[in-house]
C-alpha cells in the first residue's frame, strides 16, 4: 500500500518514536514507543513522531466511516433517526442498558429483530445489544435492509455495505478501493489495514465541515459523546471537555485518532505493543503541544489517565517535529 501523491516525502521517515514510561515510585517498569502524525485535508504531513507510513489497523476508529452508508443511502432519513442514533453507529460503547437502547432502537426502526445480530454476546451479558459494537452492527442490518441487501452475511468482506465502505475511505484517502486490504475485527465485521498518516487524513475530512455526511457524523458524536464511549471512558471525557472543537475515537490494539473540527487537522497515534494507556496518555501530551483543549480541561485529564495510583505514573517525551 503507498501512500497518496498529496503525502510529503520529507515527512514519510519522520522523527524518532514517542516515548510513554510508567514509573512505579522512581523505578521505571515498562517502556510504550508511540508512533503519531499530524495531516492536513490534503494529505500533507505537517507533523510527526516516528513513522507516518506506520502500518497497522484502524480497528474501531473506522467506525464514523462505516456509519457512512447508514447516511448516503437514505437510511438514517428514512428511518427518522436523530444524532443520538446516528452517535451510536459510531460507538465503542459500554453496553449500558442505555447504550442497548439507542443499538434496540435502530433495530426497531428497522423492522429488525436484535437476534439478527451477529456481534458477540459480551461475557457475563444477556444480549448483543450490550456488545460495545452493537451500535455499528444495528446500522449495518438497517442499511442492508433499506437497501435491499442479504441480511444473513452482513459482515461478509464482499457484502455491498462493506465494498460501500471501502470505495468511501479509499475516496477520501486517494487510493483505488481495490488495493484496501480487510480483515475481521473481534466483533466480525471487516476492519482495514491503512498507514498512519492515511487515518490522519480520514480524521483531518471528518473535522473539516466540508462533506455533509461526515459533519453529520462529527456532530452527533460531539453532541452525544456519552454514547461513543461511556461515562469515565477517555473519548467521551475529551469530548466533553473540548467544548465541541475536538473529536476523539479509540480503537484497540493502541490505535487513537483526533480532529480538530472546522480546521480540518487529523492525528493519528499508535503504539507499537498495544497498550491503551499509552495511547492516551500521548493523545494528552500532542493536545497539550498542540494547544487543541484548554489547560484545565488537560489537567482534570491527566489525573484521570496519568495517574494510576499514587505512586504509579505515565510520563511522555518526545515531541511532534515539523
Amino acid at each position: 500500500m503507498t501512500l497518496p501523491s498529496g503525502f510529503s516525502p520529507a515527512a514519510r521517515s519522520g522523527s524518532s518514536p514517542l516515548e510513554v514510561r510508567l514509573r512505579r515510585g522512581s523505578i521505571t517498569e515498562s517502556v510504550h514507543r508511540v508512533h503519531a502524525v499530524v495531516c492536513d485535508g490534503r494529505g500533507r504531513v505537517l507533523m510527526s513522531a516516528g513513522n507516518p507510513g506506520f502500518e497497522s489497523f484502524i480497528r474501531s476508529a473506522l467506525k464514523p466511516f462505516q456509519a457512512l452508508p447508514f447516511l448516503s443511502s437514505g437510511t438514517a432519513d428514512q428511518l427518522d433517526v436523530d444524532e443520538r442514533g446516528i452517535a451510536i453507529s459510531c460507538a465503542s460503547h459500554a453496553g449500558t442498558n442505555a447504550h442497548a437502547r439507542e443499538a434496540f432502537r435502530l433495530l426497531w426502526k428497522a423492522e429488525l429483530d436484535s437476534s439478527s445480530l451477529q456481534c458477540p454476546v459480551p461475557n457475563g451479558a444477556d444480549s448483543p445489544l450490550q456488545h460495545n459494537c452493537s451500535g455499528k452492527h444495528a446500522a449495518f442490518l438497517a442499511t442492508s435492509r433499506k437497501m435491499g441487501w442479504p441480511i444473513e452475511t452482513y459482515l461478509e468482506q464482499d457484502h455491498p455495505l462493506h465494498v460501500e465502505v471501502n470505495r468511501r475511505v479509499a475516496e477520501l484517502i486517494g487510493l483505488p478501493a481495490e488495493e484496501l486490504v480487510s480483515e475481521r475485527d473481534d466483533c466480525g465485521a471487516p476492519t482495514l489495514v491503512l498507514q498512519l498518516a492515511q487515518m490522519a487524513l480520514l480524521y483531518a475530512h471528518l473535522g473539516a465541515s466540508q462533506h455533509a455526511e461526515l459533519e453529520q457524523i462529527s456532530r452527533a458524536m460531539l453532541s452525544h459523546s456519552d454514547l461513543v464511549a461511556g461515562e469515565g471512558r477517555f473519548d467521551t471525557e475529551l469530548m466533553r471537555r473540548s467544548h465541541g472543537q475536538v473529536l476523539s475515537k479509540g480503537g484497540a490494539e493502541g490505535i487513537q485518532c483526533l480532529s480538530r473540527v472546522g480546521e480540518g487537522l487529523g492525528v493519528a497515534i499508535k503504539v507499537e505493543d498495544g497498550s491503551r494507556r499509552a495511547k492516551q496518555a500521548v493523545a494528552l501530551h500532542l493536545l497539550r503541544q498542540l494547544e487543541w483543549l484548554t489547560p484545565m480541561g488537560l489537567d482534570e485529564l491527566d489525573e484521570q489517565v496519568l495517574v494510576v495510583n499514587p505512586s504509579v505514573k505515565l510520563s511522555v517525551s518526545g515531541a511532534l517535529q515539523s
